[in-house]
């Protein structure tokens, strides 16, 4: 659960990246450039990736404290 919360906090913190980026170039009249879009999106990309491995990766964490 704390893996996928982990994952939903990424893909979430990704989109309010992009979208204030996007809202104040629009503002400010300036041009929306892909680079710094691909840029601010890089944790969403992260965040599918834990998604597709949520159960390994939780395993995994399980593993490690069962010390």
């Amino acid at each position: 659960m704390l893996v996928r919360f982990i994952a939903a906090a990424l893909l979430g913190w990704a989109l309010v990246d992009v979208t204030l980026y996007v809202v104040v170039a629009r503002h400010k009249e300036l041009p929306v450039e892909v680079v710094p879009c691909f840029v601010k999106s890089i944790p969403a990309i992260a965040g599918v990736a834990v998604f597709i491995k949520a159960r390994a990766m939780a395993e995994w964490i399980a593993e490690k404290l069962d010390l």
